[in-house]
């Protein structure tokens, strides 16, 4: 064998690992851009969910709440929100919405605490156990969504998956919003004590 053929063949080889990391990088991004629309719609799936089993909740536990008209005007305001937040596909709109019915519903827990009867009843019980795995699912959800911003958006600005992204005109996805100031960014002195725990 030549030398020449020695080179062709490099050359050869190199070009096809070039276009093998080309290919494999396109597919990732466009395969992450898929899945991070799937878990946004997951998003939306599961606060449907939420929606739909409010009315159930808020009729299974009318006759023992009548003096908790405000939890009840709470929770179907907080259900008009998700409703309209999932119909618009708009992430940040559907955060607020669960944020907003996640507020609702400590008071129903309060409620329920301090009646026995609705305490007891399987129903309710049922419904909010319901709600309960409802809102782990939309953690959850969140908690993939931001993984896989995180990852589709360092490929776009790490070495040599960034010249792929850019010629084939990739851009960063937002993900979730948070805002980038404020007192849950910084830990206080406080925050760094030890907590005891006396038995």
């Amino acid at each position: 064998m030549t030398f020449s053929t020695i080179i062709l063949f490099a050359v050869i080889g190199a070009v096809f690992g070039l276009v093998i990391n080309v290919i494999s990088v396109y597919n990732f991004l466009n395969a992450t851009k898929v899945r991070i629309k799937a878990s946004i719609q997951e998003i939306g799936n599961q606060l449907k969910r939420q929606a739909e089993l409010i009315p159930n909740l808020i009729s299974a536990t009318k006759g023992y709440m009548e003096h908790e008209q405000n939890v009840f005007t709470k929770l179907t305001d907080a259900r008009k929100s998700i409703s309209s937040a999932v119909e618009t596909g708009d992430i940040e709109k559907m955060m607020q919405a669960n944020d907003q019915m996640m507020q609702s519903l400590p008071a129903i827990k309060v409620v329920m605490e301090s009646n026995p009867e609705l305490k007891a009843s399987t129903v309710v019980t049922d419904l909010m156990n319901n709600l309960t795995d409802t809102s782990d699912k939309v953690s959850y959800s969140r908690r993939l969504l931001i993984d896989l911003t995180a990852d589709y958006n360092q490929k776009l600005v790490t070495f040599p998956s960034n010249i792929i992204a850019n010629m084939f005109g990739f851009k960063a996805e937002v993900g979730l919003k948070a805002p980038e100031s404020g007192s849950h960014i910084e830990v206080s002195e406080s925050d760094t004590v030890t907590p005891k725990v006396n038995l």
